[in-house]
């Protein structure tokens, strides 16, 4: 398939700046897979569309400040940090703005000199490998200080409160951008979900900017996808199998849980205990492997994340469901509305 087969227009004014208040009250669109038919909810609706003994499989991983600004050492010029994967204690892959500033062995001082950087290697990208320099045992601290949470693009509104672009189960520290299909959620519901007996699962899936590299070439199976570091327990494992094998529905919150859920069981043939770092790029031909339904976001035209929602759903169904929910005025992206596939 092409890139342009993933096009739609959607009006910006759509494209949410601010995330709902209560979490659950934003709307949610329902696909039934097998016919195409749609339902429109809101998100507190959602216990009645699972039944007992299925399972929901979330992503606990946390959202750390990324955002860094600061100087060039010497000449005090303006930088600006992305910090995108921890490669080893004190060695990052970093985005960096602007780049001509960042040659091997410039140094960059951050946070009135709480935290210096110096840029070792340009690698692919156009990244850079940065050696961090602070006080103290972790850089996390140092990073809740100083750095800012790293908002995509296209959202332009400040952040009033920096918990709202996490989940209320976040707790595992590094990942860039937030599994968003999860901040639905509020403890409320997941207590609901849980006395109805629906099973809670946990994963951790790093989230890099990867997920949300553009397409650049117009056949999709060129597009290079950056890896990503994930991690499931026995005691999830045991759980994902125990309700396939009795019947119950296995349901990824985000494909950030998809694709780590699809990951092990394509590495392994079936789903256990494992850690590693993923490339799994899924699109339309995609033989699916465990996942009975996903909860996620409406995505942008032409991305990664369309594409593994037409997999799952079906083309048609899929670019039926975004041209529906472009007419009804739902709102996209990190903080917009949420879409209920089953």
């Amino acid at each position: 398939m092409k890139k342009s087969d993933f096009f739609f227009d959607l009006p910006e004014e759509q494209i949410a700046q601010t995330p709902v208040e209560p979490r659950d009250h934003s709307r949610m669109l329902c696909l039934e897979r097998g016919s195409g038919k749609l339902h429109h909810q809101h998100f507190y609706d959602l216990p009645a569309f699972l039944k007992p003994g299925d399972t929901l499989v979330i992503n606990t991983s946390r959202v750390i400040p990324a955002r860094l600004f600061g100087i060039k050492e010497g000449s005090g010029g303006a930088m600006q940090f992305l910090l995108l994967a921890q490669k080893e204690q004190d060695i990052w892959e970093v985005m960096v703005r602007p780049g001509k500033k960042a040659k091997p062995g410039a140094r960059f001082v951050f946070g009135e000199g709480l935290l210096t950087a110096e840029v070792l290697e340009v690698v692919e990208g156009g990244n850079r490998l940065v050696r961090m320099e602070y006080e103290g045992t972790s850089i996390y601290p140092v990073l809740e200080r100083i750095g800012t949470m790293p908002l995509p693009p296209y959202i332009t509104a400040a952040l009033r409160d920096r918990e709202r672009y996490q989940t209320v189960y976040a707790k595992q520290l590094g990942s860039v951008a937030a599994p968003t299909a999860g901040l639905h959620f509020t403890t409320k519901l997941l207590d609901e979900l849980r006395e109805k007996g629906i099973n809670i699962a946990e994963v951790t899936l790093h989230v890099g900017i990867g997920t949300f590299r553009p397409v650049k070439v117009e056949e999709i199976t060129q597009h290079y996808m950056h890896s990503e570091h994930y991690s499931i327990s026995k005691q999830t494992a045991d759980l994902v199998n125990h309700t396939k094998q009795n019947g119950g529905r296995v349901i990824a919150v985000g494909t950030t849980s998809c694709r780590t859920l699809e990951s092990v069981a394509s590495k392994w043939g079936k789903i256990r205990a494992d850690e590693g770092d993923t490339s799994i790029f899924i699109y339309p031909g995609y033989q699916f492997k465990v996942l009975d339904g996903l909860i996620t976001n409406f995505h942008l035209p032409e991305s990664t994340l369309i594409m593994l929602v037409s997999a799952f759903a079906g083309y048609e169904h899929t670019m039926q469901a975004y041209r529906t929910a472009v007419a009804e005025k739902y709102r996209f992206f990190s903080f917009g509305d949420a879409m209920l596939i089953l």
